[in-house]
Parts: structure tokens; sequence; C-alpha cells
């Protein structure tokens, strides 16, 4: 429990009001000799303090009186700021119980980067269909689901149809499995319990670069995906083609994965030359 002095730190005037200077709304930048570097002042002390704490960790993972060193902060402020940014996934414990930078921040930046996937994904997915006669789609994750963002269906015959905005279970599925492979251990672990699928399997996933499912989504519907990373090599979707196992066949993966892992490989480079371009 925080104490009395602790509570008055945090409540203070000072956060919230605005800066002194009433002719001024913006952030202030104040030098500290000691630390020889700029801090920026927003005039909301606790938000100043939070960024602090992800300044830190940024660096690498860090024990509480660690993240108390780096940031100045009282140690009560330092542990309850954690813990928050903790419930909320942006920062999370590694397995030696040091706070590290959370995967929340892979999903920000997926959506941030979302529009650039976009524009080259529809071509990409455009031939994925021509070659396979399968239906196509990218899928990133959102929370415990995923979520189609782009894709392309056959134009007659049997088909697996998946509408763009179509929230899927993160349970089953090839590019569940995607999404969750290159995880970290905790949302990793969290992720198989309720999964039709196995550890071992996830890990057969990371070697070989790619994901099959077979009457795991739905009975007779099979799929194939692969990875589609940022600039920083995370996963930040995975593309996918699906369609009856009937025409697909018992072992999709061998026909289709060459061809899945190309097009997946492909919008790893349009973004990395996108961001480049920037």
């Amino acid at each position: 429990m925080a104490t009395s002095q602790e509570t008055d730190d945090d409540m203070s005037i000072s956060e919230q009001m605005l800066p002194d200077n009433p002719l001024s709304n913006q952030p202030s930048v104040v030098e500290h000799d000691d630390l020889d570097k700029k801090e920026i002042h927003s005039g909301v002390g606790v938000l100043d303090k939070t960024i602090k704490i992800l300044d830190a960790l940024e660096t690498g993972p860090m024990t509480l009186g660690q993240l108390v060193g780096a940031t100045g902060l009282a140690r009560p402020t330092a542990h309850r700021l954690a813990i928050a940014l903790e419930r909320h996934r942006f920062v999370l414990r590694d397995q030696h119980g040091r706070f590290v930078l959370g995967s929340r921040f892979a999903e920000l930046a997926a959506a941030a980067g979302e529009d650039r996937l976009l524009t080259a994904a529809g071509p990409i997915l455009q031939t994925l269909l021509d070659r396979t006669g399968e239906s196509a789609q990218i899928y990133r994750r959102q929370g415990d689901q995923r979520v189609c963002i782009a894709a392309v269906e056959r134009a007659s015959g049997l088909r697996d149809s998946i509408p763009v905005g179509a929230m899927l279970s993160m349970e089953a599925g090839s590019a569940a499995q995607i999404l969750l492979a290159w995880e970290d251990s905790e949302r990793l672990h969290q992720g198989l319990r309720h999964a039709k699928f196995t550890a071992a399997g996830l890990a057969a996933v990371r070697k070989r670069g790619w994901s099959e499912s077979v009457n795991e989504r739905e009975e007779g519907v099979c799929s194939i995906s692969a990875p589609i990373r940022n600039s920083s090599g995370q996963v930040i979707a995975a593309i996918s083609i699906s369609g009856p196992s009937g025409r697909m066949g018992p072992t999709p993966g061998r026909r289709y994965a060459p061809l899945v892992m190309a097009a997946g490989k492909y919008l790893t480079e349009a973004l990395l030359k996108a961001n480049a371009g920037r």
C-alpha cells in the first residue's frame, strides 16, 4: 500500500495542472546535469513518470530496484506504475521476474503499419489465388482474437469465405499458429491453454517458417499460413490460403507452403522498403 507521502507526491498540483507559464501550453524541456539528458515535462506528472519507466525498459530487462535507480522515482511509485503497465500488456515479466517491454507495442506498431501492408497486399493475395486456386487472407492479432484485414475469394465453386473484418479465434487455424508461435513465453503459454495445437507444433512452425491446419478451425476446411514481419523482425501478421480439405488434400503444406512463404517474404520486404522510404 502506498504511503501518505507517496500519495501526496502522485496527486500533487503539478500533476493536475498545466505548466506554470500561463502563456504556453507547450511541453517544457528541463536539462538535468546528473542525468546528462533532456526530460520532457508535459504538465501531467503521472504520464511523465510512466514514460520514464518505458524509456528505461527500452535499454533492456530491469528489476524493480534497477527501475528505481534508472528513473529516480520513489520505489512505491515505480512499482505501482510498472504493475499498471503490466496489466495493459505494455510491460511483461521475463523468466527471471524482471520487467520488460510488452507485446502491446508490437500490436500498436502493426496497426500503425497496416495501411502500408494493405497497399502491398492486394496484388499478392490475387497472385496467391491465381496460383493456388484457393481463397487468400491476411490476419493480424487483436487481443485474444485475430481479425481478417484483407482477403480475396474464388469466384465460384466450394470455397472458404472469410470477409474482411471477421474476428476468428486464436485457438485454432494455421494463422493463429503463426500469430502465436513467435510470442513471448508468457503469452505463448496462455495462448496454448485452450488451443487445438501444441507447444511442440508451434516449435515446428518456428523451425520451418509456415503452418498448416486440417479440420482444426472447421471440419472440412484446411489452411496454410506464413508470417509477415516488420523491420525489427517481429511477426505482425499472417498471410494464408484456405479451402476445402477434399480439394487441398490431407497435407496441404507440402504443396502450397512455398507459395505462401514467398508471399509473406515479399510483403515483409515491401514493408521494409516502405519504411526506408519514409
